[in-house]
């Protein structure tokens, strides 16, 4: 009779702590949501065989950057508001990676406004910003192969009738394969998590 409830108590401590570990979980999940990092939504191939223009006037096939983790996000020089903070975000997040930007994982910011943006435009404003880095793209090209990417990542953008671009404020991590892997909201993510993710990419190789 005592060794019956003994065991009673035993699976009644399991359960207890399975609960309490998919409670954990769940709790975990939306902690991370809850400031701005998502699971991918899209699965669609981010980096298409789609060529663009880089900050240094050179033609970079999108396709050309898969093997290695991408984060990418979406801004324009003349954007006054939020693209200097998104920009700033993913400034703190190459800090975070290092050494390894460049030789193991590549930030590409793509502008919304490519009808203004030349190569000499996005030079300009990487180095305002701070984000001249080795491993860091700025992509400008024709305006419909910038709207064809926008969709694959289910976005757009809108001008306003003051010349200023409407737009949403979230970045991407491509898998070594282009597909999504994690979305954030630039503004709100810290720089610590998306450099983690990124890491956490490279360490299953």
């Amino acid at each position: 009779m005592a060794e019956h409830r003994a065991m009673n108590h035993a699976r009644a401590m399991l359960a207890s702590a399975g609960l309490a570990l998919l409670i954990a979980l769940a709790i975990a999940g939306c902690n991370r949501e809850a400031v701005g990092d998502y699971p991918a939504a899209n699965e669609t191939n981010g980096l298409p065989a789609i060529s663009l223009t880089d900050q240094h006037g050179n033609s970079v096939s999108l396709a050309s950057l898969k093997g290695k983790p991408v984060l990418v996000d979406f801004i324009y020089t003349s954007c006054a508001s939020t693209c200097p903070r998104l920009t700033a975000k993913m400034v703190e997040v190459a800090r975070e990676l290092g050494p390894e930007l460049g030789e193991k994982a590549t930030i590409i910011s793509i502008t919304l406004d490519p009808e203004h943006d030349s190569p000499a435009e996005l030079a300009k404003y990487a180095k305002v910003q701070g984000a001249d880095e080795r491993g860091w793209l700025f992509l400008t090209g024709p305006p419909a192969q910038i709207d064809q990417v926008l969709a694959l990542y289910k976005l757009r953008r809108d001008r306003e009738s003051d010349g200023s671009v409407t737009h949403s404020v979230s970045a991407f991590l491509l898998g070594p394969d282009g597909r999504q892997m994690r979305q954030y909201n630039a503004l709100d993510v810290s720089a610590k998590s998306v450099a983690a993710d990124v890491n956490a990419v490279l360490s299953k190789g």
